[in-house]
């Protein structure tokens, strides 16, 4: 009996051996369990990325234009213009003591000017001492110096200059001082009717100062004629 229960006491042992019913031997404990080495953790597989091509500028159409016409062909224009003369002719001022120019009639009702007066017509008797010297050119020296004369335009010393330059000038220079001068005394004559006061008034100053050419040129000619007379009698004396 105290062997059974001794077997009885024993079976609640947890920690011993157990018998089985062959009588084999006690089952050996479980091993403790293994444990496995730590492996380290592998990084994420990354493809390596390579150098890539620069982008490619992408290409944009241009902005359609819509075509010009052509524009029709013109011819350049020359570059030469004709030379305008230099002549101006002068306004008219109101007569002195007269009335508004284009009055037809003075203070006191009566005409102020000769109403047969022309201008120009003095000229047609003009004669001068004044001539043209020597040159090769083609013209009417005596209609040329009567043109001069009666101009109204030119101030003293530039009658005297162009009587003095005569013979430097071209024979086309020449042609056109003569047509400036007709022209400038037909529209005087033309403005006669209404500015005949005036117009007589200028033609006495620009006839006086005519004479004062006369006599300067009366006063060279004498004072080079008296120089050559003492010249000739140097070379008589032999001095």
């Amino acid at each position: 009996m105290d062997d059974q229960n001794n077997q009885n006491q024993g079976g609640g042992y947890m920690g011993g051996f157990s018998f089985g019913t062959g009588g084999s031997q006690p089952t050996p404990p479980p091993p403790p369990p293994v444990q496995q080495p730590v492996q380290p953790v592998q990084p994420a597989y990354q493809q390596p990325v390579y150098n890539q091509p620069a982008a490619q500028p992408v290409y944009e159409q241009p902005a359609y234009q819509q075509p010009v016409a052509p524009q029709p062909y013109q011819a350049p224009q020359p570059a030469y213009q004709a030379p305008q003369p230099a002549y101006q002719a002068p306004a008219p001022q109101a007569p002195m003591g007269g009335g508004m120019m284009g009055d037809d009639q003075g203070a006191g009702g009566q005409p102020p000017f000769d109403p047969n007066y022309r201008f120009g017509d003095r000229m047609k008797n003009f004669t001068t001492s004044i001539a043209c010297p020597a040159h090769s050119l083609k013209f009417d020296e005596a209609y040329f110096i009567n043109l001069l004369a009666g101009s109204i335009s030119l101030s003293k010393d530039e009658k005297k200059k162009i009587v003095e330059s005569i013979p430097k000038l071209r024979q086309e220079q020449v042609d056109e001082l003569i047509r400036i001068f007709e022209e400038e005394r037909a529209k005087f004559v033309e403005l006669s009717a209404k500015h005949g006061a005036q117009l007589k008034k200028l033609e006495d100053q620009h006839a006086a100062d005519w004479r004062d050419l006369e006599i300067e040129q009366k006063a060279v000619a004498q004072k080079a004629d008296e120089q050559n007379k003492a010249d000739d009698i140097r070379k008589q004396l032999g001095i």
